[in-house]
């Protein structure tokens, strides 16, 4: 069963950082207390999926140490990503509990919090007399992160978050407001914020996924001593900008302030307006925001598709297409144009969509994975490649794992389809890698 397919030689290559297929030993004691040193940065994993942040951070130096983490799918009965983190990195500080019912008195103190928060509405619900002056909608979990900044007796200095390029321009009706809540609580409790959207490939990495980075601060953090401008830090003298440079000529750079408590920010913030305030890159300090379009600049060496594809002899038949499914393929990835209904409204509309490669060529970075890659129905998502005897195929849960930058086999245990659904809502690691190192290198704590 491809369940069970296990590849020593990884087909890996630089920029990839060399790593073992094989998965970290399993803690024999789930009560234990991860140990640390005074050398070590402590950190803090919430909604950790199969470990992304991990993988990265600990590649770009062993100091980084995972004290605590924290994933719980809701409405499922398997948690099949809290159990591979388990399998890969031991039970020891691992919880697998909705993060809205823990305590903060639980979590460990940390040097640094990382996370992958789920892209939902950030709207302020209501204000409230009590400390802290906040409530966020109910379940919209960016407000669980701002909890434990909030409420830990040491909160982390430290912060590494991820999520949807989008986030920049949500909500559609008032463009930039959910990532305005964003800055300027973190503001509030005493953070700078750095940002970048990043696409993966543009660095030479295997996937082109293009998502939003955001590292952030304290105040009174060695980072926070120096006498860089806004500017010089978005282009050449930030975390981003020296983990991924960008093009320095002619980069404008837009200032302006966020204004208001969180609930006015919520109702009012760039109401009426079409576009985002925000660009790709950015810096803000004590609300001040200061933002600008950048363009990658990498000369460094590329990973593609066919680099990290496995060889056609060891790919389960499962997985190649039969040739009297491949019209159904054909049709799924081709171009459409047709009449649509609103079953609601009853509304009549043109629905179109342009095609799309069928292969996906080999000598390029990949599409985005999604998180219904698996499964053997034709999709226009999926990705599928020709091999050297002419037959199509899907794309097995090891080349899905090595193009998030994943080792071989990470996810093995679940179903196939479980596994391509973990790493359709996995990152790239590598980008927490080179935002690892960076920090690395001007760390003084």
């Amino acid at each position: 069963m491809s369940d069970n397919i296990e590849i020593e030689d990884n087909i890996l290559c630089e920029p990839l950082t060399a790593y073992s297929s094989s998965c970290h030993q399993q803690s024999l004691f789930p009560e234990e207390l991860v140990a640390v040193s005074k050398e070590d940065i402590r950190v803090i994993e919430l909604f950790a999926g199969v470990g992304g942040f991990r993988i990265g951070l600990e590649r770009a130096s062993d100091r980084f140490v995972t004290v605590w983490n924290n994933q719980w799918e809701p409405a499922t009965k398997k948690q099949d990503a809290s159990i591979a983190y388990c399998k890969c990195f031991g039970t020891a500080g691992h919880s697998n509990v909705d993060i809205a019912t823990v305590d903060v008195r639980e979590i460990p103190e940390a040097d640094m919090l990382v996370g992958g928060f789920p892209c939902q509405d950030y709207s302020v619900a209501t204000t409230l007399n009590r400390s802290g002056g906040i409530e966020g909608k109910k379940g919209v979990l960016w407000w669980q992160i701002h909890r434990i900044l909030r409420e830990h007796t040491a909160p982390p200095k430290y912060l590494i978050l991820e999520n949807v390029d989008r986030l920049l321009s949500s909500p559609a009706s008032q463009r930039g407001r959910d990532f305005a809540i964003i800055l300027a609580s973190l503001s509030d409790l005493g953070y700078c914020v750095e940002w970048r959207v990043i696409n993966a490939a543009e660095y030479g990495m295997p996937q082109r996924r293009r998502r939003t980075y955001i590292f952030a601060f304290k105040q009174d953090s060695g980072f926070a001593g120096t006498n860089i401008s806004a500017s010089d830090w978005i282009i050449k003298e930030g975390v981003m900008a020296k983990a991924f440079p960008v093009n320095e000529d002619n980069v404008g750079i837009r200032e302006f302030e966020i204004i208001g408590n969180l609930s006015e920010i919520s109702e009012t913030f760039n109401k009426g307006k079409t576009l985002s305030p925000f660009k790709n890159s950015g810096f803000m300090r004590d609300r001040i925001v200061h933002t600008a379009s950048c363009e990658p600049e990498y000369n460094g060496p590329y990973v593609s598709l066919g680099d990290i594809i496995v060889p056609e002899a060891v790919v389960p038949e499962e997985f190649f297409i039969e040739d009297a499914q491949l019209p159904k393929w054909q049709y799924a990835k081709g171009g459409k144009k047709m009449k649509r209904i609103n079953k609601a409204t009853g509304f009549e509309y043109n629905y179109s969509e342009g095609a799309m490669a069928f292969p996906d060529s080999t000598e390029k970075p990949s599409r985005t994975i999604i998180t219904g890659e698996g499964g053997a129905a034709p999709s226009r998502f999926k990705h599928v490649v020709k091999t050297a005897t002419g037959r199509y195929r899907r794309l097995i849960p090891i080349e899905l794992e090595r193009l998030n930058m994943f080792p071989d086999n990470h996810t093995l245990g679940s179903s196939d389809m479980r596994r391509a659904f973990l790493m359709g809502n996995a990152l790239v690691t590598g980008i927490v890698e080179r935002i690892g190192l960076e920090f690395i290198r001007r760390y003084r704590g």
